[in-house]
């Protein structure tokens, strides 16, 4: 159930992020709904054709395509709330890769893979839906920038199974990893940590 409810909310987070980045870019409905489809089930399609879970989770359950639909009514209707909160988009893409990070870890263990792999599954669920959104609003995506991002979700998945290690319900690990990734991507952009630039300044 608890993990049924975070796929959901994920869902839910990410349809919203992709309907605010579609408005921005002036696009029609069927764009934004487009927009929206790619960046909530665009990772976790790709995840389950990579672990052999066909068809995919979204065509097998209609939940999500309802829960997706249900995120672009709302967003739409209270889009001129949500553009008052000038950070909004980044709250919900963040909400988003904490949740869909440990989703994808989920997906891996119970294909019985390695930790490491559970753990690229997680990173993998939670950035690649933002990734194509930015590719067709003809952005650069931001796991390819210099912002703290896909290291967070790295960071989170490894911290779930540590918590593990612990005697602590799985559920509470669950979470706690979850906030990991949220709390990590809140600080890098709080203090503008990010990752060691390659090139030259002069370049």
């Amino acid at each position: 159930m608890l993990y049924q409810t975070i796929d959901i909310l994920g869902t839910v987070a990410f349809a919203i992020s992709g309907v605010l980045v579609a408005m921005e870019k002036r696009l029609d409905l069927f764009g934004v709904l487009i927009i929206a489809f790619v960046t909530a089930i665009g990772g976790g399609t790709l995840r389950d054709l990579l672990i052999g879970n066909t068809p995919v989770g979204w065509m097998q359950d209609l939940t999500y395509v309802i829960t997706i639909f249900i995120s672009v009514v709302f967003a739409i209707i209270f889009v001129n709330k949500l553009k008052y909160l000038r950070k909004s988009l980044f709250l919900f893409d963040t909400i988003g890769i904490g949740l869909y990070t440990m989703v994808g870890v989920e997906k891996g263990l119970e294909a019985g893979l390695l930790p490491i792999i559970c753990i690229f599954l997680g990173t993998m669920t939670a950035c690649f839906g933002g990734v194509i959104r930015d590719i067709l609003c003809n952005e650069i995506p931001v796991i390819f920038r210099k912002e703290i991002y896909a290291t967070a979700c790295i960071l989170g998945g490894a911290s779930y199974f540590l918590f593990i290690q612990f005697p602590v319900k799985d559920s509470y690990a669950y979470i706690a990893a979850i906030l990991v990734v949220i709390v990590l991507r809140l600080i890098a952009v709080r203090f503008d940590v990010r990752l060691p630039n390659i090139y030259n300044k002069e370049a």
